[in-house]
Parts: C-alpha cells; sequence; structure tokens
C-alpha cells in the first residue's frame, strides 16, 4: 500500500509536468503560426519540411478516413445518379410505348389510305369509342351519326377488310354489328371458284360459311369477298380467307384487325329501289304501271244481253 502512494505521488508531478510542457508547445507553435514575418515564415517552412515526411505514418489513417469519406460521398452520388437514372428510364418507357401506339395509328391510317375502293364509293372515317363485346352481342360505337348522313345497313371496313354493318344511328353515334355477332348474315363469293355463299355469325372469331352451292371446289386459302347479292353490301369488299376449322367445317379467317378496331371507314352506298305498289311486279316491261283500283275488267262473254231471257221465259 505504501508502494502504491508513493508510486502516486511521482506520478502525479510528472503528469502537471507533461501537461504544462504540451500547453507550452501548443502555444508557441500557435504564436508561431500567427507571426507575419518574412523569417518567421521561412522557419515554418523549414519545421513543415523537417517534421511532416517524418509523420506521414501518423497521417497515415488520416488519410484513409479522408478517403472512406470521400468514397462514401462518391457512393451517394452515385446511387443518387442511378435513381435519377431508373426515373429516367420509366419515363423512356412510357414515351416509347406512346410512340409504338402512334406508330400502330398511323399505320392502320395509313393502311386505310391505300385500301382501293369503288370510284363510286364515298365514306366517313369514325373513330371507335367503346367496343360491347360480349358473348352473346358483338358490336362496336362510333362517334359518326346521323348528322353526318350515316344509314342503317351501311358496311363499315377498317384499314383491309370489311367488319361489319351499321345498325343503329344517333344524332351523332352509330353502332356497327360485327361479322363475328350471331345476327350477322352477308352474301359472300369465294375466289376463284366463284362459289356464293352465307357467312354466318356465330360469335367467335371465324365464323362459318353455309349455303355453299359446291363445298368441293372451295379449298382452304381461297380469297373471300362481298357478292353484293340483294343489295346488303357493295360488291368486291375483302371478307377474309377460307379456312378449315377444328370442327372440319369452312370457316372464314377475317381480314380485318378485331383486336384494334380503332378507326373504321363507313362506306356510302346508294339505297336499293324500292317498288312501291303491286302492278309494278306483274306490269310488262316498258309499260306503265297501273293501280289494282284502276284495272277494268273486261264483259263477261256469257253474261246474258237480252233483258227477256231474265224473266227465265220458257
Amino acid at each position: 500500500m505504501a508502494t502504491d502512494r508513493n508510486s502516486e505521488a511521482y506520478i502525479r508531478p510528472v503528469r502537471r509536468l507533461l501537461t504544462g510542457l504540451m500547453v507550452l508547445f501548443f502555444l508557441a507553435t500557435f504564436i508561431l503560426w500567427r507571426i507575419d514575418n518574412p523569417r518567421v515564415e521561412r522557419l515554418r517552412a523549414q519545421l513543415v519540411d523537417q517534421l511532416v515526411p517524418s509523420f506521414s505514418w501518423a497521417m497515415a489513417p488520416v488519410t484513409k478516413f479522408s478517403r472512406m469519406v470521400e468514397d462514401f460521398q462518391s457512393y451517394n452520388r452515385i446511387y443518387e445518379q442511378n435513381q435519377e437514372l431508373r426515373r429516367e428510364l420509366q419515363r423512356m418507357k412510357a414515351w416509347k410505348e406512346a410512340a409504338l401506339q402512334l406508330e400502330q395509328k398511323n399505320a392502320r391510317l395509313l393502311e386505310l389510305n391505300k385500301v382501293r375502293l369503288d370510284p363510286k364509293l364515298t365514306y366517313v372515317t369514325g373513330v371507335v369509342l367503346a367496343d360491347s363485346g360480349s358473348p352473346f352481342r358483338q358490336s362496336v360505337l362510333l362517334n359518326v351519326g346521323a348528322r353526318d348522313g350515316i344509314l342503317d345497313g351501311w358496311a363499315a371496313m377498317d384499314g383491309i377488310g370489311l367488319v361489319g354493318r351499321i345498325s343503329g344511328i344517333g344524332a351523332n353515334t352509330s353502332r356497327v354489328i360485327l361479322l363475328t355477332d350471331s345476327n350477322s348474315r352477308i352474301p359472300v363469293t369465294i375466289q376463284p371458284s366463284g362459289q356464293r355463299a352465307i357467312l354466318v355469325g356465330d360469335n367467335s372469331a371465324a365464323p362459318p360459311v353455309d349455303f355453299l352451292e359446291n363445298p368441293e371446289l372451295v379449298r382452304p386459302g381461297d380469297r373471300v369477298i362481298s357478292s353484293g347479292d340483294g343489295g346488303v353490301f357493295p360488291a368486291g369488299l375483302l371478307v377474309g380467307q377460307v379456312a378449315l376449322g377444328k370442327d372440319r367445317r369452312l370457316r372464314i379467317r377475317l381480314a380485318a384487325d378485331y383486336e384494334r378496331l380503332e378507326f373504321l371507314r363507313v362506306l356510302r352506298s346508294r339505297n336499293p329501289e324500292k317498288i312501291a305498289g303491286q302492278g309494278d311486279l306483274i306490269a310488262p316491261p316498258g309499260a306503265p304501271a297501273t293501280p289494282p283500283e284502276l284495272v277494268q275488267f273486261p264483259e263477261d262473254p256469257i253474261a246474258p244481253t237480252d233483258p227477256h231471257l231474265d224473266a227465265g221465259d220458257g
């Protein structure tokens, strides 16, 4: 115990002395660095040249730490740049999608312009507003209607083929019944055989054909166009190609792109001539029609002409 007390009594003065020397050293260094004198400036330069290289080992941890701080700051900047690039990439993807949609719309509009139609046929181009496709009804709504002169029964096409017919007109809109609808029946011609048939909608993507004259003359891949029979549609409109269904039934692979119906061309067609009366059905060619109530029948040659015979005289 006495030894410990003696050692403590010896260490305390030494500690105080070292502390005082350190304070004096730092104070002298401070004063030396604050003196503005050429000689002192040269002395400071000599001290730096002599002391700093010898203390490189002591500066190594400080240098390492400063480099770590710089690396961390650089990593932070790289992370922020990476996040900004990610946001830019997302925006570029959105712009790319918009550009692809515009390119597809432009291609379909160009296809509409390339379709060759009868010069007598004029058309009105409308935008598809809604698709009311369902298992029981398949139709689309256009933004053209009675104000644009649209009439019931007119044909509607996309950039390639026939899509359907107008069925229902409003002031500013009209409804198009698609060829795939179960209520759709149109006469078609199959080329090159020239066979006539009826395209029957059955709510499927490839509707079948019925009432085919000679099925043996029809092959898959044959071109199908509208026949124009009955004045339902103008003749020569492309419908699609013949295909053999899974049920071994002849079906039509439609030329129109039903998955991307955005613009439709409504064809103005002349209304068929209406028959006003029954006399027009039986009148000979070139003869004027006579209403039934004005037709005079000849006298009966067997009818009696002598009034005395009416009395029944023997």
